[in-house]
């Protein structure tokens, strides 16, 4: 580049050589035209022909640039709106939404329990009426039918309050709330309700306004954890939500604005607001015509009702629940994981009435009797029931412990404490029903004399000696069975074990009802003695075929299954079967009869109606039973004895203050107060009974030369009489004997019998029967001290030893 000084460019005003002023303006290039730049109004602005704007007028955007930003936003809304709709799906219900309780109800209906840790029913539309349907439109959307899915205005409004912290807020549609119930979770966001808002409209296409509605109603928080109206139903007033009227619904309805707040039961001092709304919802259904302004008129408000039908699981309720599952699933009726599911409404067989009347029953003659303060021994009582219906083998009442969130041990179907001479029956069942004769020969019947002394080794046992002992040591000498079964003597029932076959007796067990899985159910003569450790509920099934003839059908607890409205298992027919022919059974009523009328359990006379059953007593006093039956009602109660804390099995002696428990007492006492309260009001059933050939006759042992002493017949063999059909007495109060009838030897009236030296004719005069009943009360009274004259204490299947009843 030259050092010389470059040539400037000339200048306005200006000398060749001479500096232009910095302020002076600048020329244009040579070539370049100017013309002013004219506003709308003529002015000028000295802006150049580019159009460029100065000045403040920069800031304001022109139409072009309105119209294309608007076309922009436009597009980018409605490329969102397609993406989000596109990409947002209806999802699964959340799990709480689809979580329901299992209800269990009474076998009329009514609930008994709910079982779940939501509680909510799901119902269809059908079974909620229209005024709960019209209450709850007129108090959330009374435009349901008719507007859309969403209320964008709504929506952006409550979506801007939220982001901007000024509260949160929910969708204004019925829909809306609909989907934020079942699809997704409760939480206040902004994500949340853009998904709201895509869902609704999809679910708007895709489902009817009356699917909707049913959801949201199944699926709205009423409060007292009540979800759907179903449960609300319940909860506040006791009944189904078919049966709401406009009032009650009309609250339910307000309550879903502030469940917790319009509780006027546990918050009455917002009763006026409740009540506000209450008449808002009212209004409202009379404004749209769903309720007519005469109705509407001097409607009162409705108090819910302060307790209704407990939902949990307190009292008898846990223990049933947890029975009839288990029944359910070992059944293969419903599996674990669908009744965990829940939704499912199970009818029991249970009668409410009668279930009511074991619980009073057990309370007044047992529990009412303890001193837990000052007796040690009251803490460990516990007790046991069930109660069968003979004809159709339904289980109508059950009795488990003082309280299921207390005592979790359900005590009707536990299987471990010993029945003690309650199984005695079952042994004579089966002698009769093989047609089982004596060692020597003779056919065992309620007559037959057997030796009833104690500790006699039993004949014709191939195993190691075996020696039972008698309570107290007693001995009976030559006693009938009528007689040793209304003693229980332990030294003739262990010996007509080996009579008959001790096998024989234990499939008689199972047969009647007993499971053959039963602990302790051996073939050995011990099982005579009730060794075998069988549930309540097991005794009373088998104590149920004995009340019907001999005809065993398994019990059922289940009268009808439902989800959703629906049936949705087919419960299995009841199949029956003659376990015993009805001989042996109803010669067994016939001789049970008789333990009831003048033996160790008088007290079950306070059923006032005919009755037959049989006592008995666990080893050490560690558990008394009474298993009884009228020809309406099988019902077994046992009263046990178990530590609080360690669950080890205790002796009761001294419990209430007495010096022993045995089945004659409480067991027989409840008992009897429970059959007289359940069976209130239904006219008074005679047994039917027709009872084995020679059962009316004496059968005394043989001398060794083969005649019989009493009869000179012999072998002391009857001719068979034929079949009898029989009639009883309904009892009203224990026969009149007295101790001073030397155990009963003088009794009675001759017929055809002949009286021996344990005066063991068949007689009646001593209980007062008359001729043709069908208990000849040839046995004794029998009641010792302990009001249970039963001997038995329970050995093991081989070892001699001391026992009870």
């Amino acid at each position: 580049m030259s050092d010389e000084p470059q040539p400037q460019q000339p200048g306005e005003g200006r000398t060749p050589g001479e500096p232009q002023a910095a302020d002076a303006p600048q020329r244009p290039a040579e070539g370049t035209e100017t013309e002013p730049d004219t506003d709308t109004d003529g002015d000028t602005d000295g802006a150049t022909q580019t159009g460029t704007r100065t000045g403040w007028r920069r800031l304001v955007p022109t139409w072009r640039m309105v119209l294309g930003t608007s076309l922009v936003g436009a597009l980018l809304i409605l490329g969102g709106f397609v993406l989000g709709y596109t990409l947002v799906q209806i999802p699964s219900a959340n799990a709480l939404a689809v979580q329901q309780a299992n209800v269990y109800l009474y076998a009329d209906g009514t609930v008994l329990a709910r079982d779940g840790e939501v509680n909510r029913e799901n119902v269809g539309l059908d079974r909620i009426s229209e005024d709960a349907r019209y209450a709850v439109l007129a108090a959330e959307d009374r435009d349901f039918y008719t507007e859309s899915a969403v209320d964008p205005s709504a929506m952006v409004r409550a979506a801007w309050n939220t982001a901007t912290g000024k509260g949160k807020q929910s969708g204004s549609t019925i829909t809306q709330q609909y989907v934020k119930n079942y699809y997704l979770r409760q939480e206040q966001t902004l994500t949340r309700k853009v998904k709201e808002f895509f869902i609704a409209i999809k679910l708007d296409r895709e489902q009817t306004k009356d699917e909707i509605l049913e959801g949201y109603l199944n699926t709205s928080y009423f409060g007292r954890n009540a979800y759907g109206i179903q449960a609300a139903a319940h909860a506040y007033y006791g009944i189904d939500a078919e049966d709401l009227d406009a009032g009650r619904a009309a609250y339910l309805a307000a309550l879903v604005n502030a469940p917790s707040q319009y509780d006027v039961v546990a918050h009455p001092e917002n009763r006026k607001a409740a009540e506000d709304r209450w008449n808002y919802v009212l209004d409202g259904m009379v404004e749209e015509g769903w309720l007519s302004p005469s109705e509407r008129t001097g409607m009162t408000f409705p108090p819910p009702k302060a307790s209704t039908q407990s939902t949990g699981l307190s009292g008898q309720r846990g223990y049933i629940v947890n029975i009839v599952k288990d029944h359910l699933i070992k059944n293969d009726l419903v599996d674990e994981e669908s009744l965990d599911a829940g939704g499912y409404r199970i009818t029991t067989t249970l009668h409410k009435d009668k279930q009511d009347a074991f619980v009073d029953a057990v309370n007044d003659k047992l529990m009412d009797r303890l001193d837990k303060e000052n007796r040690e021994v009251d803490t460990y009582v516990r007790a046991g029931g069930a109660s069968i219906d003979p004809k159709t083998g339904k289980v109508v009442a059950m009795y488990n412990g003082i309280d299921y969130v207390q005592q979790y041990t359900p005590n009707a179907i536990r299987r471990d404490y010993q029945v003690g001479s309650a199984f005695k029956p079952f042994v004579f069942a089966a002698a009769v029903h093989h047609g089982s004769r004596t060692q020597d020969g003779r056919p065992i019947t309620p007559n037959t004399v057997y030796d009833g002394t104690d500790q006699r080794p039993v004949q014709g046992w191939s195993g190691s000696r075996y020696a039972p002992e008698n309570e107290d040591n007693v001995d009976y000498g030559d006693i009938t069975v009528r007689e040793a079964t209304d003693k229980s003597v332990n030294a003739v029932y262990a010996q007509m074990a080996v009579d008959v076959g001790s096998d024989k007796v234990k499939q008689t067990a199972v047969d009647l009802g007993l499971p053959s899985t039963t602990p302790e159910l051996h073939p050995t003569p011990s099982i005579a003695l009730g060794v075998a450790t069988a549930s309540v509920l097991d005794m009373a099934q088998a104590y149920a075929t004995l009340a019907n003839h001999g005809e065993h059908g398994t019990y059922t607890m289940i009268e009808k299954i439902t989800r959703n409205g629906k049936a949705v298992v087919d419960l299995p027919a009841r199949k029956t079967r003659q376990a015993v022919s009805r001989q042996a059974a109803d010669t067994t009523t016939h001789v049970l009869r008789g333990v009831v009328q003048n033996g160790t359990a008088t007290a079950a006379l306070a059923a006032g109606r005919p009755a037959a059953g049989k006592t008995g007593t666990a080893e050490e006093d560690k558990a008394a039973w009474f298993a009884g039956y009228t020809p309406e009602l099988a019902t077994v109660v046992a009263v046990m004895g178990q530590d609080p804390e360690t669950a080890a099995q205790k002796p009761l002696y001294g419990a209430m203050g007495l010096s022993r428990i045995n089945g004659g007492g409480a067991p027989a006492e409840i008992w009897g107060q429970y059959t007289r309260e359940a069976l209130e009001g239904e006219p008074v059933r005679n047994f039917d009974l027709r009872i084995q050939p020679g059962a009316d006759r004496t059968q005394p042992p043989v001398d060794p030369t083969g005649t019989s002493p009493a009869t000179g017949n012999p072998t002391g063999d009857t001719d068979g009489a034929p079949d009898e059909e029989t009639r009883e007495r309904t009892p009203g109060t224990a026969p009149g004997q007295t101790q001073g009838q030397s155990d009963g030897r003088a009794r009675g009236r001759t017929d055809g019998g002949t009286a021996d030296d344990a005066g063991t004719t068949d007689g009646a005069a001593a209980g007062g029967d008359t001729p043709g009943d069908d208990t000849p009360d040839g046995g004794t009274d029998g009641d010792d001290d302990n009001g249970d004259g039963g001997v038995g204490g329970l050995t093991g299947a081989l070892t001699g030893g001391r026992g009870r009843d």
